[in-house]
Order: C-alpha cells, then structure tokens, then sequence
C-alpha cells in the first residue's frame, strides 16, 4: 500500500515511518519543512518527501491523490497561540477535505483519552479533531491514548528529572490522578496494524496500558527502576500557575509546555475497554517495563525520537527552520576567529558532539550560568541537552540551540539561539581551506540589543577563544597549528 504520514517529523511519525517501511508499505511523509526531515526519508527507495502545510491549502497540491491509508499525527502542545484550538480545527479540515479528493480508503487518527465530563482544553480540541476528520468518503479509525512513555517523551523526560533530580518531593495534589500509561511501542503496534484493517474501519478506540495508577505511582516506579529511595508529599495549596513553575524550574520542560501538562494531569485518563488488543494481537506491557525498555534505548543511544527536538519546546521558530539558515549580514555584530585544523575528522566529531553532558569544551561553568538566568527569564535555558550525544540533525534541539543546518560531509554546522535575547543569534562551524571558521552572529533588536552585545563582549574573548581551540586541538599531540601540519580537509 501507499500509505501518507503527516507529522512525519514529530515524536510518533517519526517512530512510525521505519515500521510501515518494514511492513513493505511505501510511505510519503509530508513535512512543514524539508529541513527537519529525517535524513534516511531521502536515502530509502520506499519513503517520499512532500513538503505542505495543512494551515494553508494552497501548498497541498503536490501530495499524490494515489495513496491507500493515510495517518494524522497533526497535534500541537504549544500555548503560544491563544485560538490554538481554532487553527487545529482549520488544520484537521484541510486535512479531510484534501483526503477526501485522493484515493484514501481508510484515515487513522492518534488521539487521547476524553472520557471525563470536564477536559482540559488540549483534550477538548483532540475530541473536536476526531468530528473534523469524520468523512463519508474514507473510514476514520481513531486511537486514544493517554500518557505515551518511551525514551524521548515528554512525561519520561520530565519524570525522569523529578526523580533524579529530587530525593524529596513536595508535590501538588494532582500527583494523586489515576491514568493509564502506555509505552511507545505499543502505540506504534496499534497503529502500523491497523493499517488497511477493515476491522477497525469507521471504529474508535482507547488504548492503554494493564494498569490504572496515580502519577505519584509514576514517580515511585520509576524510581523503583533506578533503584533510587525517593519521598513524596503531596500539598493541596499549590494553585496550577504555581505547579506549573515548579515543573519549569525542576524539569526540561519550557514554561508554556509546563502549563498545558499541568492542564491536562488534572484529568483523570481512564480508558474504556474494548476489543481492540485481540483484533491487532498487542499485548500492553506495563509501566516499569516501558521504563525499563527506554533506557535500554538510551544506553545504546539509538532514541529515535525526543518531544524536545519539538519546535513547540521553545516556540521562537515555530517550522521556519529555512528562513534562518542564510545568516544576516548587515545590521549584525560578529564574534569571528578562526584556527589551522590537524586532523579534521577528529575536529568534526567534536563539533558534532558539543553541548549536551559534553559542555561547551570551554568556560562551560559560564554556559551554565547563561542557562540559569535565561530560566530565570522565562527562557529554556541547558537542561534540554541533546537527543544523541554524536549525532546532529536539522531541527534538533541543541541545549538553548536550535539545529538550523548540519551536514558532516560539508564540515557545516549552524546553530540558530532560542535563549531569551534581545536580538538574534547564530553560531557557525565550518572547515575550509584547512581552517576551522568559527563563527557568532547577532542582530540586536533596539538599544537593548546593542547594549547587550557590549555587555558579553568581554566574555566572548576568552569563551569563543578557548572554544576553538579544543575543537582543533588534536588528543594524540598537542601540536602547533601551523599551514606545515594541517591534514588533508
């Protein structure tokens, strides 16, 4: 079959392409940006790249009217539109009203759980997503899932710093909220089986895990995993603004994210039992063996896909990765040095391994008190790190970096800020010409943004400085750089 993937990019599309490839399907992502799509999408026979945006309708006509199945893991977890659930409607109707021109039999939908009176706004918009899709032309199958754990997630990653991060706990009262989790794989069994099933045409259906459990039984498992004594004591006085903060300050997580989760873990996520496992054979595991397994996944750095490599984790670039990778010239202020480079390859691996558990190479003391103030500021700040420790692809999120450009074979990286600034700015690696360039660029915004630039300058002196020296510096000799010695770029 040939089936379309939209989200393609996203945590689960990009988890769920590998398995309709390997179930012989030919699969055709469609991606706001050709920049972020996954690099093995141009390198398989099998997978097309299509780049539309389902916001604006006009850009849908190079999407092929022949396909069988197609997936709609359209979602947004951003707060940084106030009519968000207006533009999800907008979405999901031009999504239908294009699918329903083409030959598509079946649409499967990857929704949450919406089974309480009250929901929170996130939820309310996915259960109106499922009435928009709904069409007389092709069968809908909609699966709703509650909390989705896997390395990369969002609630394995933000329980995953609460526990490691806290030996006590002073939590607030929603910790006592009964779900159901449910590990990734399973979600990608319900979904890559249900593809061209007419058992489950025109059919919806929760999905969830064997267990029903309080987010607080979450925190205790997961410590139980990593063999971690942790103390929890829950308090009725923490208002949902105050919950929110202390996510953001204690987890990866951006202000806005935090918001939308403390949101949502007010409501108690319950699924309704069906046939579902029988009809597809999966079989759920439970919750400390989708904590188990996900580290399994991260001791072999093979996680496939982060919630922080999300462009709603920041919110600055929304998916405009293009508009940023020319680097402005003029109006800017630049940091430019550059160095001979020994041993390229060597070099290159450093710079593709940089940030992250890794630091900086140099003045990473002062790295990390950029991270603080710019929490301290509403921003990001370090603790996003990295999905992998050596590789970096577009769209990646880099620490307070964004990934803009990244290819090895050109000694090309580009690095897009998305700390709080008044301005804007970029950071470029490239070797040519036997030399490492490296270079920061900044587009002040106003007279704050120059006075800013002036601020730091004494310290891009030293930082940048030492930086590229040990990008260049070669481990086996420290040698002097000199045009005599330089390797072969």
């Amino acid at each position: 079959m040939t089936i379309l993937v939209t989200g393609a990019t996203g945590y689960i599309g990009k988890r769920l392409v590998p398995f309709l490839v390997n179930e012989g399907h030919k699969v055709v992502c469609v991606v706001r940006d050709r920049l972020r799509a996954d690099k093995s999408y141009f390198e398989d026979d099998n997978v097309y790249v299509i780049e539309a945006d389902f916001l604006n309708p006009e850009t849908l006509d190079n999407i092929p009217k022949k396909i069988d199945v197609a997936y709609y893991l359209i979602h947004s977890m951003s707060n940084s539109s106030k009519d968000f659930e207006t533009l999800e409607e907008r979405c999901a109707r031009n999504f239908k009203n294009y699918i329903e021109t083409t030959d598509a039999k079946q649409v499967i939908y990857l929704s949450g759980i919406t089974n309480e009176d009250e929901l929170s706004k996130h939820l309310s918009s996915r259960k109106n997503v499922e009435t928009c899709l709904a069409s007389d032309r092709y069968a809908l199958t909609v699966f709703r899932a509650g909390i989705i754990v896997g390395s990369g997630s969002s609630s394995f990653e933000i329980i995953r710093d609460l526990v490691e991060k806290l030996p006590i706990m002073v939590a607030p009262k929603w910790l006592h909220t009964k779900t159901q989790p449910l590990a990734v794989r399973d979600v990608l069994a319900f979904l890559y089986k249900s593809a061209g099933n007419e058992k489950v045409y025109n059919n919806t259906y929760d999905v969830f895990g064997p267990e029903v459990i309080t987010y607080k039984d979450m925190l205790l498992q997961f410590a139980e995993v990593r063999q971690l004594k942790r103390y929890i004591l829950t308090v009725p006085v923490m208002t949902p603004k105050l919950s929110s903060y202390w996510l953001y300050f204690v987890t990866s997580t951006s202000y806005k994210l935090a918001t939308t989760l403390v949101d949502s873990m007010g409501v108690q996520i319950i699924g309704k039992p069906s046939d579902i496992n029988s009809i597809l054979g999966v079989n759920p595991i439970t919750y400390k063996e989708a904590v188990a397994l996900a580290f399994e996944k991260i001791e072999q750095n093979s996680i496939v896909s982060s919630w922080k490599d999300s462009m709603v984790s920041s919110g600055r670039l929304g998916n405009r990765l293009h508009k940023y990778v020319n680097v402005p010239k003029f109006g800017c202020f630049r940091d430019y040095k550059e160095r001979w480079v020994i041993d390229a390859d060597q070099t290159v691996e450093k710079i593709w391994s940089i940030g992250g558990t890794n630091g900086w190479y140099y003045g990473t003391i002062l790295w990390r008190v950029r991270g603080y103030i710019d929490k301290l500021f509403g921003g990001i700040g370090l603790r996003r790190g990295r999905t992998s420790p050596t590789e970096l692809d577009a769209g990646d999120a880099l620490d307070f970096w964004r990934v803009i450009y990244a290819d090895k074979s050109k000694k090309k990286l580009l690095l897009y800020a998305e700390m709080r600034l008044p301005g804007e700015a970029w950071l470029e690696f490239k070797i040519e010409d036997h030399k490492l360039k490296q270079t920061a660029t900044f587009r002040p915004k106003g007279l704050w943004g120059r006075l800013y630039w002036y601020a730091v300058l004494p310290f891009h002196g030293f930082i940048f400085s030492g930086m590229i020296n040990k990008l260049v510096e070669v481990e086996s000799q420290k040698a002097v750089l000199t045009p005599e010695n330089v390797s072969n770029v």
